[in-house]
């Protein structure tokens, strides 16, 4: 399950970029209805600047609730604040503009609905709060899709919950997953993470088997992946989001990374997702994965995804209120 300690893993990757605007503020944009949505701009190199068409589908902008649509707007959440987690959600390099992969599936969602969108950024938790008070009408803010959580919001999936293995270009390696693969490397993972727990379970199954896992922490992410490009580490184990982020930013350099494999944040037997999140029995959630189910038919979505190095976590369709992680997942 992703929670504020995995943001965190990414916003350290990124110290330094401005925060994103306050939760009191929303970001208004024009174009509802013009048919082409622009994603990545004001990206900070994150991901290309790139217009897609996308026309409004009067079949599933019908779906919409008439008190939702009356003011010809979506309000989407976000939980962002302080510093963003790039490359999902963050302030563009004009400082003002809120952009990343989350806040552009929304304005792409938002034009198939014929709607334009509008942000209200905050912290993670008063996002709920404002989906609960119907500040917004829809939370796109890396949100995984759980048992507990269905019992207060209703859940449109778009993009696979996934770990990562990081490694250095060039390195052949891959997880293929499986954890045997994982014998005799050194890897790192950042300490009391959900992903380190993963990581010590195969260690003791490695022991078990008469094999070894060397897992090696770090002070911060940037020493991490300095350690694989020059050889100490074999890869490293992380949130899939925070080593797309790195694979933009080094991509051609001589520091280049590359993603050797994913692992459901969920674990072995379930496969995690993030989702579209609403208020429950609001009645929005239809629409919601109508749009996402169109804007892949159309490959649109795929776009989006190459867009910001997430095409790992591509889903085949948009499930509304899939098998979430249930209450006992730890």
């Amino acid at each position: 399950m992703r929670t504020v300690r995995t943001f965190a893993a990414a916003v350290v990757l990124v110290a330094g970029l401005a925060a994103c605007g306050n939760g009191d503020e929303a970001q208004a944009e024009a174009g509802a209805g013009s048919g082409t949505v622009t994603i990545g701009a004001q990206a900070k190199g994150v991901a290309k600047p790139t217009e897609l068409k996308v026309e409004q589908q009067q079949r599933i902008a019908d779906l919409v609730p008439e008190a939702i649509k009356e003011d010809g707007k979506l309000t989407i959440g976000l939980g962002a604040l302080p510093t963003g987690f790039p490359p999902l959600a963050f302030v563009g390099d004009d400082d003002k503009t809120i952009t990343g992969a989350e806040p552009d599936l929304g304005r792409l969602v938002a034009a198939v609905l014929g709607l334009t969108p509008e942000f209200n950024n905050d912290t993670w938790d008063n996002l709920f709060v404002g989906i609960d008070s119907g500040k917004n009408e829809v939370g796109f803010s890396n949100i995984t899709d759980t048992e507990q959580r269905k019992e207060k919001y209703d859940f449109a999936s778009y993009r696979q919950d996934n770990l990562g293995f990081a490694v250095k270009a060039g390195n052949t390696w891959n997880f293929d997953k499986d954890y045997t693969k994982l014998a005799g490397l050194k890897v790192a993972v950042g300490a009391g993470t959900n992903q380190e727990k993963i990581l010590v379970a195969w260690q003791e199954k490695l022991k078990g088997e008469g094999k070894t896992l060397d897992i090696r922490y770090f002070a911060d992410t940037p020493s991490t992946f300095k350690a694989i490009v020059s050889g100490q580490l074999d890869a490293y184990f992380g949130p899939n989001p925070g080593i797309a982020f790195q694979i933009s930013q080094t991509q051609g350099t001589p520091d280049a990374v590359r993603n050797a494999g994913v692992y459901s944040g969920a674990g072995e037997t379930l496969q995690g997702l993030i989702a579209a999140t609403t208020k429950k029995d609001n009645g929005l959630v239809k629409a919601l994965a109508e749009a996402i189910n169109h804007l892949i038919e159309t490959g649109v979505y795929q776009q989006w995804l190459a867009a910001y190095n997430l095409d790992t976590e591509a889903v085949q369709t948009s499930q509304v209120n899939p098998p979430g992680l249930p209450k006992s997942n730890k």
